[in-house]
């Protein structure tokens, strides 16, 4: 009975594939692979990709010592639990799953925060460039009035001086036919 445990233990690990987690004690090969996908990640991603990569390797650092620490007890205790451990892996589960919905919700929040305000400055980007444009138009109508003004005020000197001319003119004139009529 006690080959039986190792092997199963042998036969759990073969059986996972890569993407699953890292095994519950890390193998000198499991660090390395770790440890080569951390780098890949580091050399491609650039800054941002580092810390998420780092933020990753960390996750799996905290989760391979809870299970380290559950083999140790379980090692000491004697034979497994699986039905124990299954039960804690998936109330785990529960856990991550539910942090990630929500997660989602905080995230669709945001995004809708973030298409409220995007759509708030577009309105009033429109509403000031309309008013730039209403401004615009109304300073080229008063420009044209002031050019207009300044025309008629040109005209009425004129006519001022020409009124003015034809004044003189008269007198002139009224004065020549009071000598002749005299």
């Amino acid at each position: 009975m006690s080959s039986y445990f190792p092997r199963s233990k042998d036969l759990s690990r073969t059986r996972k594939s890569l993407s699953d987690s890292p095994p519950s004690s890390p193998s000198p090969t499991a660090k390395n692979f770790r440890h080569e996908r951390v780098s890949r990640v580091d050399s491609s991603g650039g800054d941002g990709a580092a810390d998420k990569a780092l933020g990753r390797t960390s996750s799996y650092m905290r989760r391979e010592a809870r299970l380290a620490s559950l083999n140790r007890l379980d090692d000491d205790s004697g034979p497994k639990d699986y039905k124990k451990m299954y039960e804690t892996a998936l109330h785990e589960n529960e856990k991550l799953k539910s942090r990630l919905q929500d997660s989602k919700q905080e995230l669709a929040r945001i995004r809708s925060q973030l298409e409220r305000v995007t759509q708030r400055q577009d309105r009033m980007s429109e509403r000031s460039s309309s008013v730039l444009e209403s401004e615009k138009r109304e300073k080229h109508t008063l420009e044209k009035r002031v050019s207009d003004m300044e025309e008629e005020v040109k005209v009425l000197t004129e006519l001022k001086s020409d009124n003015q001319r034809l004044k003189d003119e008269n007198g002139a004139l009224i004065r020549v036919i009071s000598k002749l009529s005299k």
